[in-house]
């Protein structure tokens, strides 16, 4: 599994990131830019993820690395973010709410 972390997340452009937090989390504070597909509806929402490379975060990185292990399976390019959003927010980076 490809796995990069907050500071090469931050610097990355262009690459979508796919939050799989559950909803009330993702509203409570983002990355900017992460679109929302919680790991609960996933499976029904595959239709919905990038064509091409994506990052998924997630809180602290479990339940986006069970999704990246899952989407890789399906033969999707996906990298996980290690640390997740608490991690982003740790290093005082900009949040969205």
């Amino acid at each position: 599994m490809k796995t990069i972390d907050i500071a090469q997340l931050a610097a990355r452009d262009g690459v979508p990131l796919i939050d799989v937090r559950e909803h009330d989390e993702f509203v409570a504070g983002h990355v900017p830019g992460a679109v929302n597909l919680p790991l609960s509806e996933l499976g029904d929402r595959l239709g919905e993820l990038p064509g091409e490379a994506f990052d998924v975060i997630c809180e602290l990185g479990g339940r986006s690395a069970r999704a990246v292990q899952a989407l890789e399976a399906r033969g999707y390019d996906a990298t996980n973010v290690e640390g997740g959003t608490r991690e982003w927010i740790a290093q005082g980076r900009p949040v969205e709410q």
